[in-house]
């Protein structure tokens, strides 16, 4: 492979650099106006954008709590506005039984146990649904002899 430097026999392939004259002084007496601040794809400056905050969205529906050994899962949809319990295997009558006396309903397409959230009593869903899945969970541990409640949050 040959050199790359070049001797000083061979000739320059650079091109030569054109420098442009400085704009001759205007004499009005006129008030320049400022360049126009740089904006990004949607018209906006970054003055504008400074202090806007992104939004960081949280996975919906989101997982509150897991017992792995029972195989029971609790979650709140907020798109949705439900709380909601899936099991991994089709749970005893009697687990049914506690569930559909606690007001949940069986949503067979997406195969969870749901109750709605309203926004007047949002709170006190959310903390029954926690001690629902607590005695759900004890239920199923008890029916498949595990001992000690390992729950994961």
């Amino acid at each position: 492979m040959p050199s790359r430097k070049r001797t000083p026999a061979q000739k320059s392939t650079e091109t030569p650099t054109v420098v442009a004259e400085p704009p001759a002084a205007e004499t009005t007496t006129a008030v320049a106006e400022p360049p126009a601040p740089e904006t990004n794809g949607n018209g906006q400056s970054f003055a504008d954008r400074v202090g806007q905050k992104k939004w960081v969205y949280a996975p919906d529906p989101f997982g509150i709590a897991t017992d792995y050994q029972a195989g029971v899962r609790l979650f709140e949809s907020k798109q949705d506005r439900q709380m909601a319990i899936k099991f991994e295997d089709k749970p005893s009558q009697a687990v049914i039984d506690t569930m559909k006396e606690a007001g949940y309903r069986w949503n067979p397409s997406d195969r969870i146990w749901s109750h709605p959230v309203w926004p007047e009593s949002a709170m006190s869903t959310r903390i029954d649904a926690e001690r629902l899945y607590q005695e759900v969970c004890k239920m199923i541990r008890l029916d498949k002899g595990i001992e000690g409640p390992e729950t994961s949050r």
